[in-house]
C-alpha cells in the first residue's frame, strides 16, 4: 500500500490560468499528492512538497519490512533491540542497522539533488535504490 496518491487539486481548477475543462483541450488537470490514511487518499490536504513524499513513502516501505514478521511498524520492532528473546533481538538489531542504512542512503542522494548534483529521481526509481534488507536466520535450539 502506498503511503501517497496523486489527486486533482480541486482548489486549482478553474482558477487564473488553469482551465476548468483541461481534458477538452488535451491537458492534464492540476495534481497534487496527498498523504493517504487508512488506504484513502487525503483529498483536503493541501499538498505535500516534494521531500515529503520520498519521506513517506520511503517510510511505509520500512514499516512494511517490519510487517512481513508480524510486527506493527518499524518503530515496534526496533523496540526489541534489547529484547531477552533471541530472535527479536537479533531481528531488530538487524533492522535498526538496515533502516538506519536506507535513511543515510537516501538524505544523501536528497541532499544531491538539491544540491542539482543528480536528477529528481521518481519515488519509485529512489525506492530501488535502496538498500535491501534479509532477515537474520533463526538460531536453532
Amino acid at each position: 500500500m502506498q503511503a501517497t496518491q496523486q489527486v486533482i487539486d480541486m482548489d486549482r481548477m478553474g482558477k487564473k490560468g488553469t482551465l476548468i475543462h483541461p481534458e477538452a483541450y488535451g491537458e492534464q488537470p492540476p495534481m497534487k499528492t496527498v498523504p493517504v490514511e487508512a488506504g484513502e487518499p487525503d483529498n483536503n490536504h493541501p499538498g505535500l512538497n516534494p521531500v515529503d513524499v520520498y519521506r513517506l513513502e520511503i517510510q511505509a516501505m520500512i514499516d512494511a519490512k517490519a510487517n512481513e514478521r508480524q510486527y506493527d511498524s518499524g518503530a515496534t520492532l526496533a523496540s526489541y533491540v534489547n529484547s531477552t528473546i533471541e530472535q527479536w533481538s537479533s531481528e531488530a538489531q538487524a533492522f535498526v542497522a538496515w533502516r538506519d542504512a536506507v535513511w543515510l542512503y537516501a538524505l544523501a542522494e536528497l541532499d544531491k539533488v538539491q544540491k542539482a548534483d543528480r536528477a529528481q529521481p521518481s519515488v519509485e526509481d529512489l525506492l530501488a535504490e535502496l538498500p535491501a534488507f534479509e532477515w537474520p536466520v533463526a538460531q536453532s535450539r
